[in-house]
Order: structure tokens, then C-alpha cells, then sequence
């Protein structure tokens, strides 16, 4: 008989998965390290990575609950396991869509620890009324404030396109958070999880001693499934996945590492699987995009009709550590976004130059943007894209260029007036978009000795040159590709060669005429 696995889908409550016999991959071993060298930490992730249970787990260690942690690695620290006050801020319950929602949450924490450390509420400012259970918290039982924050940032990153509850957010948190440094006498330990250091918010600003562990080698896996971590706790999932396909183990772990895996988060770090995906997958043995259905990436499209990002450069960024760690929300970077949120993840680094280079960590990122992000640009329905997608690529892929021309002046007289269409790069970003994300070899701006080819695309079979004129003619870029001899280094091998000129129209928003030679 198979043995059965409970998988913690979901599960945040370190307490409830030990106790009810939910598999555990041991991250314990973190909080040796956390609370021997350091007083106040922040880790950035990307959401559903596992921040929250890390969290509760931290918090179930300092309430002293050994019981939850036998057999873990913590079980056998030297640790004299007697309770701390511990304060736990969850700004994960709510989606901040006016101040007073932010209001409620901090108040309704405020009157429970008030209650808990008998303090007389005498302010109604939420900031002094912290600063007072800190110093209460740590008269009544004699030990430091154990202080934990999960998702610090969300009010924030919430109204990113809503400016006066930004402010109010932000200025209601510097104020709170600020009592980190001031209770500092009282305290014992600050955790803090999110997305980013964001800027202009007084936490990173005024405690400059904060250990920023996000993009620390040491803690490189505290988040995520490692796969050594998959070897030793998914064998019976794994063996699931491999019988509902008909594969081998090797076959099966093969696609698992295809579709999730793929995720670094420090230069020397371990490559990391996404654990929410993969505990679904072990739950269901079916492959499916299930980290990037938990919440679709609104506010990355938002960020690339906003300012007109160019998206080739994007899935192929590079940049320095300040890129990646930092965030400045009224004026967010998008690679920076891309990779805070998980779009992008660390592919290699340069010591040398102290560059890193990013790029998409695995299949169900690349598919997820193309279900998500690609009907955004283009505006075609969720339900529809799939198929317009297969026949895309079917046409593409046979040589139908008449075809796959028809379907693109289609998809593209559905663009969305409020997307910028009066620019080229917006429309080479849709055709990208098209066919980067479906596994077309791709690549915008080709450069020849003779010049630059707008869109190059490489099938078994053919090699595409196309060359895009807005409000021009498609006589001018197909006389434009023959002039430059774009298509002569392609000359040779058994691939053949399909010259496109195209003339993209401002007025109605859509591919006017080609020509195919």
C-alpha cells in the first residue's frame, strides 16, 4: 500500500501542519543562525514562497513549544526554550483599499496585545500606543520583544496606483515601525518578511542595522524546495507524477525540474523549486500553472503599458545588487519589479562587474505570462488565448504566413485603446510577447553588418526576417530588408528563408498590409 502524504497546500500555521501530520520540509536550522548573529531581519520574497509559515514558525520558537519541534533540527539546539513575548503584525489579511482598512488592522492587534500585557490605551495615535506594549511586554515577563511582521509592505504595493492612500500608508508604517529602533532596549528580535526595501519608508532609512537576508548566500533556501529538499520528502509524489504520465522516476523528476524549478535568490545559491506549485503537483500528479493562477500579474502589465516598457531586454535583464533589492513605488523598476514578484530570477553573476544577469525561471512562469500577460497586451480573452496561441504557432511553424499574418491583424485589432500604439516599440513588445513566451527562437533588433532586423524568428524549418514600418508602407520594409541584404547570412543550410514587410497602422491600431516574398 502507497504510503499517504498530507501536503500543507496553502498551510501557514507551522502549529497545525505538526500537529496534524502535514509534511514539513525542516527549515529550522535558519533560526541558529538568525538569532546568534543579528537583533532586526528582513527577507524578501516573492508571495506563496513560504515567508508566513517561516514566520509562524519562528513565532511557535519563541513561545517555547518544543513539543512542535521534535525531531527537527531546532529540537536539538542549546536552547533553554522558555517563552518570549511575541508580538506578530499580519498585514496579509486585507487588501487596503482605503486607510481606514489599514486603521482596523493595527488597531485590532494594538487592543489584543494591550489587553494581553495590561496596558491602558491612553493615545489614540497607533505609534505611541506600540512604543507602550513594547515596554510593557518587557516589564511583565522580563525578556526582549519578539517582533514579527509579515508582509510589511502589502498596504503599500496595494495602492501603487492610488496615490493618496500610498501616502497615508506610508506615512501610518514609517511611523509605526519607527518604535523598532526607539524600543530597541526592549526588544529582541525584529523579523520582517515582503516583497522589497522599499525606499522612502523610514524602517530601512532610520534602523541601519537592519540585516537585509534576502539575497544572502546563507539563506538562499530558507524559502522554497531545494532538490535535495524534493529527494528526501516528495518520493511518493514524484512516483504519483510518474504513473499518471507513464514515465520513469528520472523522466518525471526531469519535467518537475522543467516546470518548476529554476528559482535562485543569492549569486552562490541553491536553485529553488516554487513550493506552492509543487505541492500541488504532488497533491494532483497534473502539471498546471499553479503559483501564477494564485494571483495574476495585474500590476506588471499595469507597470508595462505605463511606461512603455521595452519587454526583450526585460526577460534578459541585467543589473547591480541595488536593482534587485530595492524598489522605489512611486517610481518602480520594472526589472526590479519583475524579479521581486518572481517573474525573473538570478541566472548567473559577474564578480568582476558585480552585475547580475536574470531571465525566467522555469515553464510555468513562461506560460503563465503568456495565459496572463499576453491577453492584457493584446486584450484577447483568458479562454481564448490557448487556441490563438496553438494555431499561431501551428501556422508559424508550417509556413502558412498568410495565416498567422490574418490571425496577427486580428489579435492586434483587439489591442486595448489605452495601450500606446503610437510607439514601435509597443508593437514589437505584442509580437515578442506572441512568440518568445509560446518557444519561438526569437529576437528583436537583430543586428547584420548591414543593419538592424526588426523581428527575427528561427523555426525548424524557416527563418523569418520581418521588418515593421509604422504609418509607412509594407513595399518600404520589404525594399528595406532587400536593400540591407538582411536575409544573406541565412543563405546557406537547408532552413528556408521568409521575407515580411509589414506596415503597422497608428489609426486603427492594427497590421494593414504585408508582403511575403
Amino acid at each position: 500500500m502507497t504510503d499517504i502524504v498530507r501536503y500543507p497546500i496553502g498551510q501557514q500555521s507551522f502549529e497545525t501542519i505538526r500537529k496534524e501530520g502535514w509534511l514539513y520540509v525542516d527549515k529550522t536550522r535558519f533560526i541558529e543562525t538568525i538569532i546568534t548573529f543579528g537583533q532586526y531581519y528582513f527577507l524578501g520574497r516573492p508571495r506563496r514562497f513560504g515567508k508566513s509559515l517561516f514566520l509562524n514558525t519562528l513565532q511557535c520558537f519563541f513561545e517555547g513549544k518544543r513539543h512542535l519541534f521534535k525531531g527537527l533540527y531546532a529540537d536539538s539546539m542549546d536552547w533553554e526554550w522558555e517563552p518570549y513575548p511575541v508580538l506578530k503584525l499580519d498585514l496579509n489579511t486585507e487588501k487596503y483599499k482605503t486607510p481606514d482598512a489599514l486603521d482596523a488592522v493595527v488597531a485590532t492587534h494594538l487592543k489584543e496585545w494591550e489587553e494581553e500585557y495590561g496596558v491602558t490605551p491612553d493615545y489614540d495615535n497607533h505609534a505611541t500606543r506600540f512604543r507602550n506594549i513594547i515596554r510593557a511586554a518587557h516589564q511583565k515577563t522580563g525578556k526582549g520583544v519578539v517582533i514579527l511582521v509579515d508582509e510589511y509592505d502589502k498596504p503599500l504595493v496595494n495602492n501603487l496606483h492610488n496615490p493618496q492612500n500610498f501616502e497615508y500608508c506610508r506615512d501610518s508604517l514609517a511611523a509605526l515601525y519607527s518604535n523598532f529602533k526607539s524600543g530597541a532596549d526592549h526588544i529582541r528580535l525584529v523579523f520582517l518578511t515582503g516583497v522589497s526595501r522599499f525606499a522612502h519608508l523610514s524602517v530601512f532609512s532610520d534602523l541601519n542595522n537592519i540585516r537585509d537576508i534576502s539575497l544572502d548566500n546563507r539563506f538562499s533556501d530558507i524559502c522554497g524546495i531545494t532538490e535535495q529538499e524534493l529527494m528526501d520528502n516528495f518520493q511518493t509524489g514524484i512516483a504519483g507524477v510518474a504513473s499518471e504520465y507513464g514515465w520513469s522516476p528520472e523522466e518525471a523528476k526531469a519535467e518537475i525540474r522543467k516546470w518548476y524549478d529554476g528559482y535562485r535568490f543569492s549569486f552562490r545559491g541553491k536553485d529553488i523549486y516554487n513550493p506552492y506549485s509543487l505541492l500541488n503537483l504532488m497533491e494532483s500528479s497534473v502539471f498546471d500553472t499553479y503559483w501564477v493562477k494564485s494571483g495574476t500579474p495585474s500590476l506588471l502589465a499595469d507597470q508595462l503599458r505605463k511606461f512603455n516598457v521595452d519587454i526583450k531586454p526585460l526577460l534578459h535583464a541585467r543589473c547591480g545588487q541595488s536593482g534587485l533589492t530595492g524598489l522605489d513605488l512611486e517610481d518602480p523598476n520594472p526589472t526590479a519589479l519583475f524579479y521581486q514578484t518572481g517573474y525573473l530570477t538570478i541566472k548567473g553573476f559577474d564578480m568582476r562587474s558585480r552585475i547580475y544577469a536574470l531571465g525566467l525561471p522555469n515553464e510555468e512562469v513562461k506560460e503563465g505570462l503568456l495565459e496572463y500577460l499576453l491577453p492584457r497586451y493584446l486584450n484577447t480573452g483568458n479562454q481564448d488565448t490557448p487556441f490563438l496561441v496553438s494555431e499561431f504557432v501551428r501556422e508559424f511553424r508550417e509556413g502558412d504566413t498568410e495565416g498567422f499574418m490574418h490571425r496577427l491583424q486580428s489579435l492586434f485589432a483587439s489591442v486595448s485603446y489605452r495601450m500606446r500604439m503610437d510607439q514601435e516599440i509597443n508593437v514589437h513588445n505584442g509580437l515578442l510577447m506572441l512568440m518568445l513566451l509560446v518557444g519561438l527562437s526569437v529576437q528583436t533588433e537583430y543586428c547584420t553588418s548591414a543593419g538592424r532586423i526588426d523581428l527575427f524568428v528561427a523555426t525548424d524549418r524557416f527563418y523569418y526576417i520581418i521588418e515593421l514600418k509604422l504609418d509607412g508602407t509594407a513595399r518600404e520594409a520589404l525594399d528595406q530588408i532587400n536593400s540591407k541584404g538582411y536575409a544573406l547570412p541565412f543563405a546557406v543550410g537547408n532552413r528556408q528563408v521568409i521575407k515580411i514587410g509589414v506596415n503597422f497602422s497608428t489609426q486603427t491600431r492594427t497590421l494593414v498590409d504585408w508582403i511575403v516574398e
